[in-house]
């Protein structure tokens, strides 16, 4: 359906959408992923995304083909699941078709495909590996974000040099490439651009907050193609750690274990590898990490335990009031974030709520930082608690 067909049925009120008027852009980028998944067992859609409080949101995933071409993730999610207002008459239904009715009534709302992710990520060395391939997937992605009318693409390669699936593809010269990659896709969609009448379409990146795993990639050089980069600054700790911890620690803390990073140093790393500023956007997490049979000494922080708690070890912040009524939060001061500990079974789950958000909001406002981005809107409660928390902080509300 044609841009200005969604418009006008918006203006009408059609679509299940109400025209917002007067949305002023915010100072900073409040950007926030949505996974397709999300429709199925969850029962988070579209519909339930508050928009105002929004600049941007990425579209998760894109797959990669066996040809090396961006492929629909879940073409049943993303564009033949009828919502309730969709009609068979609708030669686009599903996520895609929702997002650009919310677009519609939401001027200040860009929404960027982004492709790859943990699970797809084990073909961009091959993608990125030639010209030819680098320009053929560049041409499928643009095409595909310009047939369904989107505002850009965001690349999830997770990572360029090693350190996701064991399953991946990897190469010593992937961070080269990388850098490649991102220039070609960059030149197609200004290509495009102009064939849209001077429109500027969005490349973004997820990157990874360790040193060990950005040090692949040439970070002086791949900004120049980005318009910004957002920075996962969680996962510090979880299953895979031998300790408890702050998953998303601000800054360090006294007792943390040799290794342990922060959102800070990350940040700091990417500074100092010349990435400006305000091309730095800081990932917060809508979850918690948890941890069960946890060593009562410390209240819980960073203590052995047992085994994981929750699903695969984590905890979406909407099903936390169930523990937070139950549990004792704790808060730690130095890296700025907060955790629940149950003496009783050893439960210990480490968290970002609105207070640890505010801290972060202060801290992409002191360091003139690009914005805020959340994994993601699924993760929220009701009430929209930490995304309202953001936009108010970031906002000067």
């Amino acid at each position: 359906m044609k841009r200005w067909l969604l418009l006008v049925l918006v203006m009408l009120g059609l679509g299940g959408w109400q025209t917002v008027s007067g949305q002023e852009a915010s100072p900073y980028r409040i950007v926030a992923y949505f996974p397709s998944w999300d429709i199925y067992a969850r029962g988070y859609y579209v519909t339930d995304i508050p928009a105002d409080q929004l600049t941007h949101i990425n579209y998760a995933f894109v797959n990669i083909s066996e040809e090396g071409e961006c492929l629909l993730g879940d073409s049943w999610a993303d564009v033949e699941y009828s919502y309730p207002d969709d009609t068979d008459a609708d030669p686009v239904r599903g996520n895609f078709h929702q997002l650009q009715l919310l677009k519609a009534a939401h001027p200040q709302l860009k929404v960027l495909l982004s492709v790859g992710g943990w699970t797809w990520s084990g073909r961009f060395s091959d993608v990125a590996l030639t010209d030819a391939s680098r320009a053929r997937f560049a041409a499928s992605c643009v095409g595909m974000m310009s047939q369904y009318g989107f505002d850009g693409l965001d690349i999830d390669w997770e990572y360029p040099g090693g350190g996701g699936l064991e399953t991946n593809v990897v190469r010593p010269e992937d961070g080269h490439n990388y850098t490649l990659l991102l220039a070609e896709l960059r030149r197609q969609l200004e290509a495009q651009g102009e064939a849209d009448g001077g429109a500027h379409y969005l490349l973004t990146i997820a990157a990874p907050a360790g040193a060990n795993t950005y040090r692949h990639m040439e970070l002086d050089q791949i900004h120049e193609s980005l318009d910004w980069i957002n920075v996962m600054a969680y996962d510090f700790f979880g299953g895979w750690s031998s300790t408890t911890g702050h998953q998303a620690a601000l800054f360090g803390t006294p007792g943390a274990p040799a290794g342990a990073i922060s959102a800070d140093e990350a940040i700091q790393g990417y500074l100092a590898a010349g990435v400006p500023a305000d091309k730095l956007v800081l990932g917060v997490p809508f979850y918690g990490r948890g941890w069960r049979g946890t060593r009562d000494q410390n209240d819980g922080v960073f203590q052995p335990y047992d085994e994981v708690a929750g699903e695969e070890g984590s905890f979406r912040y909407r099903d936390l009031g169930l523990f937070i009524g139950s549990m004792d939060r704790h808060w730690d001061e130095d890296a700025k974030t907060a955790w629940l500990f149950l003496p009783a079974n050893g439960l210990m789950i480490s968290y970002d709520d609105a207070e640890t958000l505010r801290a972060k909001a202060q801290y992409v406002i002191d360091q003139g930082l690009g914005g805020v981005m959340a994994w993601e809107l699924g993760g929220d409660d009701d009430d929209h608690t930490l995304l309202n928390t953001l936009h108010t902080a970031l906002n000067g509300e």
